[in-house]
């Protein structure tokens, strides 16, 4: 599968572009020069050939920003992966020096490369491309991100200068794994860690990372998409508009992933707004690894300090304790390669299926020890237990005579000798009770 990027100086609506390549709102767009921050990924299917987007974030020089630097080296980054670059450029502002230094950069890269005449809306406006000749790379293209006119003619082009499509590519059934928690807990390092490399722009200041990036991770033997997200903190303290749609995008990425690595701050423990964090995955009813980062930074490593956090976290985040908990380090990468495991282990542990007869066979003789409680001198009889075909997460039919008066304590009782029997670290498990 090939792969495009997009890149330009800021504010020529290369964000736009990328959404509306991808028929998605996945990043995001705003009057805000300097909006996009890290690359981001994104598929396209054209006349049968399908290609990886990369949107990049605006190219500058010279500024003082403490985010700019490190965009252009993102941006740098994109056009060695490309196999197509796609130079955004504006017919409203026509030809600027940013324009010259960035086709000054691309003049040397031996990737093919298609000058896009964004905001050209209506055809007064074609004309004035012709400018963009100057710039030595070709005939400009005029398209409208806005309104999707002439694109369709852009990826024809862009389809014809990929390299012949690979045999073999790998499905998108993968597991989608996403990193979360609080703003500065280490996310983004976390997943640079993984990956080897820079990928994600990492600095002290809280909201660096805005939108949700999607990474496809193939290392060691596993093979899944990893999801850094946007920090979700309180909403008194969301000032900027941006911020809000990254929060906005951080849960849709919780609602999109099948394992959520939830991030805590070692040094802060577990806050309020770590505690918001998990109920929304707990009503997503996703797969849970909890990490607990910079556990470099901390003084007391000794087994009564791990023993009295992990309780401390299993206490706050009760009734649902059944969850792998792992002090790592995303800087000095301490155990991160145990936390992609368990987030597999707990994948796995969500498609799991248990034979029916194996079910009733330890089951039953447990619910006959401790039958539900008897109602208005009515005795419950559980006669039957079934796994319900394969969900999102393992569900378990109880057939019994009177379903109505089983209470939530007892499926909660149901609940925990199933996980007594069989391991179903890390994910939630729904229990039904059905008339026979």
């Amino acid at each position: 599968m090939g792969v495009v990027a997009i890149v330009g100086r800021p504010n020529v609506g290369k964000s736009t572009l990328f959404n509306r390549l991808t028929q998605t709102r996945q990043a995001i767009v705003n009057e805000e020069a300097g909006t996009t921050r890290d690359r981001h990924y994104g598929k396209v299917e054209w006349c049968g050939r399908e290609f990886s987007l990369i949107d990049t974030g605006g190219w500058v020089v010279r500024s003082e920003d403490v985010f700019e630097e490190e965009i252009n080296r993102q941006v740098q980054i994109a056009i060695e992966e490309a196999d197509v670059l796609l130079f955004v450029v504006d017919v409203l502002t026509g030809l600027t020096d940013l324009d010259d230094s960035v086709a000054d950069i691309l003049r040397r890269t031996s990737t093919p490369v298609l000058v896009v005449v964004n905001k050209a809306d209506n055809y007064g406006q074609h004309a004035s491309a012709a400018e963009f000749y100057g710039l030595g790379l070709g005939d400009p293209y005029c398209v409208s991100a806005i309104n999707g006119s002439y694109t369709g003619d852009l990826l024809d082009k862009v389809v014809s200068l990929l390299p012949a499509a690979k045999t073999g590519d790998a499905g998108d059934d993968l597991p989608r794994i996403a990193v979360v928690g609080r703003p500065n807990t280490g996310k983004s390092s976390l997943i640079n860690a993984f990956i080897g490399e820079e990928r994600h722009i990492v600095t002290d200041i809280a909201g660096t990372t805005r939108d949700a990036i999607l990474t496809k991770y193939n290392k060691f033997g596993l093979n899944f998409y990893l999801t850094d997200t946007a920090g979700i903190r309180k909403k008194s303290k969301v000032h900027e508009d941006l911020e809000y749609y990254s929060v906005i995008r951080s849960i849709r990425s919780i609602e999109n992933a099948d394992v959520c690595l939830l991030m805590l701050d070692a040094m802060r423990g577990i806050e309020a707004q770590d505690m918001n964090i998990f109920s929304i995955i707990q009503k997503n009813r996703k797969g849970l690894v909890v990490c607990v980062n910079k556990w470099d930074l901390v003084d007391d490593k000794s087994q009564q300090a791990v023993g009295s956090y992990t309780r401390a976290i299993r206490e706050r985040l009760a009734p649902f304790t059944d969850f792998p908990i792992l002090f790592i380090s995303a800087l000095t990468k301490q155990r991160i390669l145990k936390a992609l495991e368990c987030a597999g282990e707990v994948y796995g542990n969500r498609r799991k299926r248990i034979p029916t007869a194996q079910l009733n066979e330890i089951m039953l003789p447990l619910i006959e020890h401790t039958p539900p409680p008897a109602w208005k001198g009515k005795y419950i009889k559980i006669k039957y237990i079934t796994q319900l075909p394969a969900g999102s997460i393992p569900s378990f039919a109880f057939f019994c005579n009177l379903p109505q008066w089983i209470k939530e304590p007892y499926k909660r009782f149901l609940e925990n000798k199933i996980r007594e029997n069989w391991d179903f670290c890390g994910t939630p498990i729904n229990i039904f009770i059905r008339e026979k």
